[in-house]
């Protein structure tokens, strides 16, 4: 099992990136987080990966931080939680507002996250509220990107999580005009607040 990659970075999307360990590349899925976090293309960069075999396929899952894969792994302890799932559960809430949701039951929180419906919400407050105890709350400084990039990245993962791209398009420009130039991180949480209105939750794209 890969538990751990470290190279270039040669192409980094907000849902994946591709890493060159000695000439060879490895396409890595990465919640939003650990995207808002990396550093410039060519850069050397280092990745806590899980590792998921299934019969047809190998898939890489890469985290900057040893506490949000070990999240990662504790949501997919969840009935029902596969590896594509988990990985939007953290691109849609950090672990410092997950953590909370999970420990107060606080369904309508996670049932914003696109992909998370009320019986899967509800087996993963049952199933993981007790295990969050070894789950530490520490606060993660992401790196700057330009604004208009970020502008570009924050719409391409909202997207990427399932949201209509009308309704993205709409949140990110409101995003922009109360956060003004701002960074990858700050517009996508804005742009988050401003979908998980009523008004925001009703134009998810249709799964």
């Amino acid at each position: 099992m890969i538990g751990q990659l470290r190279g270039r970075l040669t192409d980094k999307r907000p849902n994946q990136v591709l890493v060159d360990v000695g000439g060879v590349g490895y396409l890595v899925q990465v919640p939003l987080s650990t995207f808002a976090s990396l550093g410039d293309l060519h850069t050397e960069v280092t990745l806590l990966i899980h590792t998921h075999v299934r019969e047809d396929a190998l898939s890489l899952y890469g985290f900057l931080s040893s506490r949000e894969k070990h999240f990662f792994e504790l949501l997919l302890s969840a009935s029902g939680v596969g590896p594509s799932l988990a990985l939007k559960i953290l691109s849609g809430m950090s672990v410092e507002e997950l953590v909370p949701a999970i420990r107060g039951g606080d369904l309508a929180r996670l049932t914003r996250i696109p992909g998370v419906g009320r019986k899967t919400a509800e087996r993963i407050v049952v199933e993981l509220k007790d295990k969050l105890e070894a789950v530490a709350i520490e606060a993660q400084k992401p790196a700057a990107s330009s604004p208009a990039g970020a502008e570009a990245d924050v719409l391409s993962a909202l997207v990427n999580l399932g949201y209509d791209a009308r309704a993205a398009e709409s949140a990110v420009a409101e995003a922009k005009h109360k956060a003004g130039s701002s960074s990858f991180e700050k517009l996508l949480r804005a742009s988050l607040q401003s979908l998980s209105t009523p008004k925001g939750r009703s134009t998810r794209a249709s799964a």
